[in-house]
């Protein structure tokens, strides 16, 4: 058998094995280069050479920056003040919603800017008596618009940009990608304000996000003995904690203002059966405790097997701390790693490593947050299908497609061949991850407009488009999984609203790209 042939039965069987659901994301490519290196398509240094690419550095960094400005409360006090400004009209919240979620898309991720601005959005739909899904879709669909703002709106824009640089002999800019993005966030708006009332339908929760934005007020409520004011600070907050059965902790003294064993912690107050308790007893199953100190040594002393945490230290801080200097250290980091990477003084990896390190030198994120801030599926996904890109490009597999797709509908001109592969692109974002979408049609791509002899710019340009429009099931992307529960939305849902905004980033692909990006 062929090395092409070889090349092609290895990427149908990571298709399926995408489609199965059965077996994780990151060990189906894991198991892409290793297949490529058992047959001998690939050498060593070629099969592994996706964990070394700049491309896969830039992404990792990119989490990290993402958690900074997440972690520092940044994303959740945007949230908030779309709650203040966004009055009860629907339409208008869609509109912020949207337009909100798209900036921050562009700036961090899209499932770190939709997983942000989740509990504030049910909030939201809550307060003005709509359901949760009216707000919730358009959320994450904005999400996928506003992607295509800046390079670094998403893993695939990143990839595209090196194909790019490959072979036109420049990568796409930094806000290079909004010529497109924005029409696309306007047009996205528009159909949801306009036919989302319609295409939604009502549909009751199965999971909610809780809102902790407003969590000092209830904590005053249930203590009543309690300083508002110094309860949940920048730096320093509250946790409650709850003793279970057979806790170490049940018949352990406890008052009011007692140091934990740690030394970390103070103990404010002791609530037994929805009743604050001021004096000194002795712990009992079911007591909730109160207990106060750095966000850094609660995240640290809550994970005790002898207490249950009621709600997360790490949930309160995002949600209803103030901002504090970590936020504007991280916007500041935000801004200069922008910069850098629009004007190209240094290589994208090298910035957002820089990036990246800043975060974590000025103590906004600590090094154990940073490490579970990657996405190491991700990681695992891209530098595994990259080797399965080099193969189909060095064995020829790209050019035969290319060849194949151009006797097909080449005679219509570069657009037809550019809506055929956009089109095969749409259907398989819809199915597998766009980022394993984007690794696989990308050569072909670049192949097809060598055959052609046009400019492959259009074409991995239109790509990009096409892979951010994953909208017409919830499977589809991280985003759209994670509103399902909170929206009560099913599967077949999706594609209601999804179907006319696919047909609008198909119509932007293969009639505004070519315009902006001849062939």
């Amino acid at each position: 058998m062929s090395a092409s042939a070889i090349t092609v039965v290895i990427l149908l069987l990571a298709v399926v094995a995408f489609l199965s659901g059965r077996i994780p994301t990151g060990l189906v490519a894991v198991g892409v280069s290793l297949a490529l290196l058992a047959t001998g398509v690939l050498d060593l240094q070629q099969a592994f050479a996706g964990f070394a690419d700049p491309a896969v550095i830039l992404i990792a960094s990119l989490f990290v920056v993402s958690e900074g400005l997440d972690s520092s409360g940044l994303t959740a006090w945007t949230g908030r003040q779309l709650v203040h400004s966004g009055g009860g009209e629907a339409r208008r919240l869609t509109f912020l919603v949207m337009a909100v979620v798209a900036v921050l898309s562009a700036l961090i991720s899209v499932n770190g800017a939709v997983a942000a601005l989740l509990p504030v959005v049910v909030v939201i739909a809550s307060r003005i008596s709509v359901a949760p899904g009216r707000l919730l879709l358009p959320l994450a669909f904005g999400a996928h618009a506003g992607s295509l703002l800046t390079l670094t709106g998403s893993p695939v824009n990143v990839l595209l940009s090196e194909y790019a640089a490959a072979s036109a002999g420049r990568p796409f800019g930094f806000f290079e990608f909004a010529l497109v993005g924005v029409p696309l966030l306007i047009g996205s708006a528009v159909l949801c304000i306009l036919f989302g009332r319609r295409l939604i339908p009502d549909r009751t929760p199965t999971a909610m996000s809780k809102d902790l934005s407003e969590h000092t007020r209830t904590l005053v409520r249930d203590y009543p003995s309690l300083d508002r004011e110094a309860l949940i600070g920048a730096d320093a907050g509250v946790a409650e904690v709850l003793v279970p059965p057979r806790s170490a902790l049940v018949g352990s003294r406890a008052f009011p203002g007692m140091v934990t064993d740690s030394g970390d912690l103070v103990l404010l107050a002791v609530q037994r059966r929805g009743e604050q308790v001021d004096a000194e007893t002795l712990l009992e199953p079911g007591d909730v405790l109160l207990l106060e100190g750095r966000w850094e040594h609660l995240d640290a002393n809550l994970a005790d097997p002898d207490v249950l945490v009621v709600d997360e230290p790490d949930a309160i801080r995002r949600q209803a701390a103030p901002l504090g200097w970590r936020a504007w250290t991280a916007l500041v980091i935000l801004g200069a790693m922008v910069v850098l990477l629009a004007t190209g003084v240094f290589p994208p990896a090298v910035t957002g490593l820089l990036a990246a390190g800043a975060m974590v030198l000025t103590r906004v994120v600590s090094v154990e947050r940073a490490h579970r801030s990657i996405s190491w599926t991700t990681l695992l996904l891209v530098a595994g299908m990259i080797p399965l890109s080099t193969a189909i490009t060095q064995t020829g597999t790209a050019a035969a497609i290319a060849t194949a797709l151009i006797g097909w509908v080449g005679g219509a001109g570069p657009t037809a061949v550019l809506a055929a592969l956009c089109v095969v692109a749409a259907v398989f974002g819809q199915l597998i991850s766009n980022t394993a979408t984007a690794l696989i049609i990308a050569p072909i791509a670049v192949s097809v407009a060598a055959t052609l002899h046009v400019s492959p710019l259009p074409f991995l340009m239109a790509m990009a488009v096409v892979c951010a429009a994953a909208f017409l099931t919830p499977v589809a992307t991280p985003a759209n999984f994670m509103v399902m529960g909170p929206s009560g939305l099913r599967f077949t849902d999706y594609w209601r609203l999804g179907l006319p905004l696919l047909l609008l980033f198909l119509v932007v692909a293969v009639a505004l790209v070519p315009v902006i990006w001849p062939f």
